[in-house]
């Protein structure tokens, strides 16, 4: 099997960020995964899952909703290893371009006074959710994007070579 992009990410060098994961032309759209990565894999523990949630309902709320780029918001979710999200969105910007964007909705977290679309309704968990932790994380996350702005490894993800095998295919080691 071919190796997917994002498993080609060093993961022992990727810092907190924003990253473009992967660019992809569907039909006439330009649509970009961007890596937004809230803590180091592997090194940092994990963001808590109920956290994780409402940090999802609150930044995708936010992103949907804000006028300037709410026609360009394709997806907003979770990572699995739970170190970040990943967001995708119509049209191709470097990471640093879209850095405005990921700061002022994790800042909208802070003001939040309860998770939107935590009912029995509208979320298929919506027991699990841990606002003042969400709040916690996003300030974090606010305060680590602040002070590295000015950083480009926040914005360029660092790639891992992959040996080949004599017939040409990857290596996995794990």
């Amino acid at each position: 099997m071919d190796l997917i992009p994002s498993f080609a990410v060093d993961h022992t060098a990727i810092v907190p960020g924003i990253f473009i994961s992967r660019e992809d032309v569907i039909g006439k759209e330009r649509i970009t995964t961007y890596d937004i990565r809230l803590k180091r894999p592997n090194v940092e523990p994990a963001i808590d899952v109920a956290a994780m949630h409402t940090l999802e309902h609150i930044v995708a709320t936010t992103l949907r909703n804000d006028a300037e780029w709410k026609d360009e918001i394709i997806y907003w979710g979770p990572m699995g290893c739970l170190t970040g999200f990943y967001l995708i969105l119509k049209n191709a910007r470097p990471a640093r371009a879209i850095y405005p964007l990921i700061l002022k909705a994790f800042r909208a977290v802070k003001d939040t006074e309860a998770v939107p679309g935590a009912t029995p309704e509208n979320c298929g968990r919506y027991l699990m959710h841990d606002l003042p932790m969400a709040k916690w994380y996003a300030a974090e996350f606010v305060k680590y994007l602040e002070n590295n702005a000015d950083n480009p490894k926040i914005f360029e993800y660092p790639k891992t070579d992959r040996l080949l095998t004599d017939d040409g295919k990857h290596f996995f080691d794990s």
